[in-house]
């Protein structure tokens, strides 16, 4: 199935935890000029406890969370302005709650091995190493037809976000800048070297309140 664009879409950046979906978010909010949404950031402080203990949530803690998620979705579409939002999405049945004509699943998926190394990289963050095995299990792999594009997660960031950058490019409307037209990405994030791309890595519009 061919990946649909609108003019204004929303960017779902989806993936277990430890696959850098704030990294890649943040990068791309930075180039496009997009508003990002984190999230995590929209998780029930009773969500926050449970995975910090270690405890898997349960469908029922999920719910409110993706319905959080898909009401400020809802906000940018009805505005006209594209936008972009973490979310594990792991479940069809959570990528339905956030479903609509807009909306790319940009689905960053790796080795096990690779995501491990990722997680337990990563510092301040509530998601302990030991809840992948359950966020594996759980995930159901989004198909052709809910407008995915996956990127592999073999490469560094900068391989990873020019990846999405070529899939829309012509394609949307880029805020500022002409109708139509990506902004432009630094040559770093264009043609990765391996280099860390994180001390050039844009700051996002904030979300609004």
């Amino acid at each position: 199935m061919v990946l649909e664009v609108t003019a204004t879409p929303i960017l779902v950046v989806m993936g277990v935890a430890g696959t850098g979906k704030s990294t890649v978010a943040g990068l791309l909010a930075g180039q496009l000029n997009w508003e990002l949404q984190e999230g995590d950031d929209l998780h029930p402080p009773a969500n926050v406890a449970k995975m910090s203990a270690g405890i898997p949530l349960t469908d029922d803690d999920r719910w409110p969370w993706l319905d959080a998620i898909a009401a400020w979705m809802k906000k940018k579409t009805l505005r006209g302005e594209p936008g972009i939002v973490t979310c594990s999405a792991l479940k069809r049945s959570y990528r339905e709650r956030l479903r609509s004509p807009n909306v790319i699943f940009v689905f960053l998926n790796g080795t096990r091995e690779v995501i491990e190394a990722r997680l337990t990289s990563r510092l301040h963050h509530f998601m302990p190493p030991g809840l992948l095995d359950s966020q594996l299990a759980t995930l159901e792999p989004p198909t052709s037809d809910e407008n995915v594009l996956e990127v592999n997660l073999a490469g560094t960031p900068g391989e990873e976000v020019a990846e999405v950058l070529h899939a829309l490019e012509g394609r949307i409307s880029s805020q500022p800048g002409p109708p139509g037209e990506v902004s432009k990405t630094p040559e770093r994030v264009q043609n990765p070297t391996g280099a860390d791309v994180s001390e050039s890595r844009p700051q996002p519009r904030s979300a609004a309140t």
